[in-house]
């Protein structure tokens, strides 16, 4: 009877493990991206030349990243499809959606103004599965003013500053993430066997408030529309929580597989 028990018991452990190391997360198909994006107010609105902004529907990368927590201990994979969304918003602006899994999407809110593109805000959503509970993670940042992104004029080497604050579910109080801009220099992204002409960028961010670190992003934009052709980012962030400090770190990078939406 006792070695029935222990066996039980290994078992049973052996299965938590299994399920807590799985990660919980898989690649978001083209078609579900489509489903949502059909449910979206797009306003559909024609591009125009002198407007950044590229046309609506569901565009195709491919890309690969973990996501990772140091407490409870606990990662992600990302990729390799990661579908996205250009919702048309009025004034201009449009949002873009990029699904890393099922478990972890992020979207900035864009707007065409001057001869640039600004950012005026960006979510952040993630779930993680600890078998016996799951949690839902939340950031909403607003940039006011705009965080410049395409200047009208610029050249290779120049630097602005960015700013933007929030809140993350979960947590009290609010995060200031801010720091340098930079304008590495034109650019050119091979798309489906097309030379795109592009904008290199590096973005440098230091966070602070509820949550500290760090995060480098660099990437490339198309010269004509602002659609973000490319992406490689690292951050580490550091949060306290009930059951003690955690750290988040996230590495990855996507690339765009054509240029013609999806829908």
């Amino acid at each position: 009877m006792i070695a029935g028990v222990i066996v039980s018991l290994l078992v049973a452990g052996g299965a938590f493990v299994f399920l807590w190391q799985g990660n919980g997360a898989h690649e978001v198909s083209v078609r579900e991206a489509r489903r949502r994006y059909d449910r979206s107010a797009s306003s559909n609105q024609p591009v125009t030349p002198e407007v950044l902004r590229p046309a609506a529907g569901v565009y195709v990368y491919r890309g690969s990243g973990n996501e990772a927590l140091t407490l409870p201990p606990k990662d992600h994979a990302q990729g390799p499809q990661m579908p996205a969304t250009v919702t048309s918003r009025a004034g201009n602006c449009w949002t873009f959606r990029i699904d890393y899994s099922s478990a972890h999407w992020q979207q900035w809110t864009y707007c065409s103004t001057d001869g640039g593109l600004v950012e005026v805000g960006d979510q952040t959503f993630e779930t993680w599965d600890f078998v016996f509970t799951t949690y839902d993670s939340s950031t909403t940042l607003t940039c006011d003013p705009p965080a410049v992104l395409i200047r009208a004029s610029m050249r290779a080497g120049d630097a602005w500053h960015q700013s933007c604050r929030g809140t993350t579910s979960g947590t009290t109080g609010e995060t200031v993430t801010s720091g340098p801009f930079t304008f590495i220099g034109d650019a050119v992204v091979k798309v489906a066997g097309t030379r795109v002409p592009a904008y290199h960028f590096r973005q440098v961010r230091t966070l602070r408030g509820t949550q500290n670190g760090t995060q480098t992003v660099e990437l490339w934009l198309d010269r004509k529309t602002g659609l973000m052709l490319r992406n490689a980012r690292t951050q580490t962030v550091h949060t306290d929580t009930p059951i003690g400090p955690s750290t988040y770190t996230e590495h990855g990078t996507f690339q765009i597989t054509s240029l013609a939406p999806q829908g």
